[in-house]
């Protein structure tokens, strides 16, 4: 089981937005923006590692550098808490199928660590064609899913409003060249209760330099 903390509601630094969102207008916020992921390709080839996993390596890395980022809601008590850490759920494609599986993957700031369990977890689930979707046990998984078909421009993920769901959804696709430059496009679904625009920009702006830290380390 997965380790958090409450959060204290009446001090919350977000009550007021807190308390809008979740009666008067229960939504979310999903934005998508390009980010230039050309050294962290060309670092990737260079290393022979994959360039999905290192991605969503620095992926996990940034939702889990701010509380804002890692917190859920328990509707079965009406408790706000924030988690320790959150772990990707990732996907495997199955093209004889057309199906995907789900992965649950832990996350460890140690890179060597996270990249072999991670890409052990994905060849463990090529074996299998169900969906096995286990939220009770994987309460603080989010959700991280690479659309690899298509370089999109926008994507919405819909919630029912009432579920108040707030772990993030990460989606991206494709990476394209542009302007001699590699750029990738990401989504970032957060419910408004406990992101805006800035915390969601801010995970664009973190992407970036936590790529270019990795780099140059």
């Amino acid at each position: 089981m997965s380790n958090y903390k409450l959060i204290d509601k009446e001090t919350y630094y977000r009550k007021g937005v807190y308390r809008h969102f979740t009666e008067d207008c229960k939504c979310s916020v999903s934005m998508t923006a390009r980010i230039d992921v050309t050294d962290l390709a060309a670092f990737s080839k260079s290393n022979g590692t994959k360039f999905y996993i290192n991605f969503l390596y620095l992926l996990c890395k940034v939702l889990n550098s701010r509380e804002d980022y890692r917190m859920q809601y328990f509707w079965q008590t009406d408790e706000l808490v924030c988690f320790d850490k959150i772990n990707p759920a990732q996907y495997v494609f199955h093209e004889d199928t057309e199906t995907c599986t789900p992965v649950y993957t832990e996350y460890f700031e140690d890179y060597k660590k996270f990249y072999e369990n991670a890409a052990a977890d994905l060849e463990k689930a090529k074996n299998t064609r169900e969906y096995l979707l286990d939220s009770v046990n994987h309460p603080n998984w989010f959700d991280a899913s690479y659309i690899s078909w298509l370089s999109y421009d926008s994507m919405n993920i819909e919630l029912p409003d009432g579920y108040l769901y707030f772990l993030p959804i990460i989606n991206w696709g494709k990476y394209r060249e542009e302007n001699g430059r590699l750029m990738m496009p990401v989504t970032v679904r957060m419910n408004h209760a406990i992101a805006d625009g800035y915390l969601v920009a801010n995970i664009y702006r973190l992407l970036e330099k936590e790529i270019a830290a990795f780099i140059n380390s």
